[in-house]
C-alpha cells in the first residue's frame, strides 16, 4: 500500500470554477509521477474543472516519456514537448498560453513546492489581487543559490516595486485575463515577473513551506540565475542606458572641474599641474567611461538584433494530446 495523500493545508469556502497547473519539466522524471499523484488528490478538492500542463524543456532523460504514459493514466493531464531546452521561464510562458482555465498556477517540477498548499495562494487570491506569490519561510538551497535569488529580485524591485520583488517566486497563481498583456510577446528574452507587471500592479505573497528536494539535483545553477537577471535589466529596462548617461554626465563635470583648475592654477601661479601620472589617471578615467558605457549600448544592440532576427521564444516538437491544428480551430 502507498503512502496516504497528504490533506490540505487550507480549506477553501468553495472550490473554484477552474485551475490549471502549469509545471515546466527538465530532466525530472523521477519526480513527476509523485507530483502528479499529489496533485490527482488535491486538484478535485478546491476546483470543479482543472488540467495539468507539463512543458517538457529538452529534458535529457526520459521526462517526455514519462508524461506521455502519465497522459495515458490522467485524461486532466497534457504534454508540451519543446523542440531544445529554451529555459524555465520560456517554458512557462508556453504553459501559460495553452492554459485553458481562469485560474492558472505555476510550480516546478522538483516536489519543493507542496500541492496541499495551493489553497493558501488562491485564498490570497480572491482578495482582490490578480498575482500571488508563494514566498517560501525558509528557501532549501544552497548559499551561492540564494544569494544569486537574491542579486535576481534585486533587478525586479524597479519593475515591481520593492516589497512585491523580494517575496517574488517560481510558486505563484494568476488570473489569465492579465496574460493578455503579453499575448503579442516574441522575444527570446522572457521574464515572466516582468511580463506580469505588464498587465497589472496588484500583487501579493503569503508565506509557504519550501520543501527539502529529495529526488533529483537543481538545474537552476548560479550562472544561470545571474544570466537571468542581466537579461532582465537589459531586455526590461532602460536603467543601464541611463546609469551609462549619468556616467558619462559625472566624469564630463569631472574633466571640467579639472580643467578649470588648471587653468586657474596657471593664471594665479604661473605655473601649470605636474606630473604624467595625473594626466594618464585623467585619461584613464575618461576611457574607462567611455568604454562602460559603449558595453551597455553594445548589449542593447544585441537586443535589437537578437530582436530583428524574429527568434521565437520556444518551438513545440510535440504535445499529449496533440494540439489542434489551425484547420481543427476554424472548423
Amino acid at each position: 500500500m502507498g503512502t496516504p495523500p497528504a490533506p490540505l493545508e487550507h480549506m477553501l469556502t468553495a472550490p473554484v470554477a477552474g485551475l490549471s497547473v502549469v509545471v515546466p519539466v527538465y530532466n525530472s522524471e523521477q519526480s513527476l509521477p509523485i507530483l502528479c499523484v499529489r496533485l490527482s488528490h488535491v486538484l478535485p478538492q478546491i476546483a470543479a474543472r482543472f488540467e495539468l500542463i507539463l512543458v517538457n524543456d529538452g529534458s535529457r532523460d526520459r521526462s517526455w516519456q514519462t508524461i506521455q504514459a502519465l497522459g495515458q493514466q490522467y485524461p486532466w493531464l497534457r504534454g508540451v514537448n519543446l523542440m531544445r531546452n529554451y529555459g524555465q521561464h520560456n517554458a512557462l510562458l508556453c504553459g501559460i498560453r495553452e492554459a485553458r482555465e481562469e485560474l492558472i498556477v505555476t510550480m516546478d517540477d522538483d516536489l519543493q513546492h507542496p500541492p496541499e498548499q495551493i489553497p493558501i495562494l488562491l485564498d490570497k487570491l480572491a482578495r482582490g489581487y490578480d498575482v500571488v506569490y508563494g514566498t517560501p519561510t525558509a528557501e532549501q538551497h544552497g548559499a551561492f543559490r540564494d544569494l544569486a535569488s537574491r542579486i535576481t529580485k534585486l533587478v525586479l524591485q524597479g519593475a515591481m516595486g520593492a516589497e512585491t520583488a523580494t517575496k517574488v517566486s517560481a510558486w505563484r497563481v494568476m488570473r489569465r485575463d492579465i496574460t493578455r498583456a503579453f499575448d503579442s510577446y516574441q522575444n527570446s528574452f522572457v521574464s515572466i515577473d516582468v511580463l506580469l507587471t505588464w498587465g497589472t500592479t496588484r500583487f501579493s505573497w503569503v508565506p509557504i513551506r519550501h520543501e527539502a528536494r529529495t529526488v533529483g539535483t537543481s538545474n537552476y545553477t548560479v550562472s544561470r540565475l545571474i544570466r537571468h537577471a542581466l537579461n532582465m535589466v537589459t531586455g526590461f529596462s532602460t536603467a543601464p542606458l541611463q546609469l551609462a548617461s549619468l556616467v558619462g554626465f559625472f566624469f564630463t563635470l569631472f574633466g571640467i572641474a579639472v580643467l578649470a583648475y588648471v587653468v586657474v592654477r596657471y593664471f594665479v601661479s604661473g605655473d601649470s599641474m605636474p606630473g604624467y601620472p595625473f594626466l594618464a589617471s585623467v585619461i584613464a578615467i575618461f576611457s574607462g567611461a567611455q568604454l562602460f558605457a559603449l558595453g551597455i549600448i553594445g548589449e542593447y544592440l544585441a537586443r535589437i538584433h537578437s530582436r530583428s532576427m524574429d527568434r521565437p521564444a520556444y518551438v513545440v516538437r510535440g504535445s499529449t494530446p496533440p494540439l489542434p491544428t489551425p484547420s481543427d480551430v476554424t472548423s
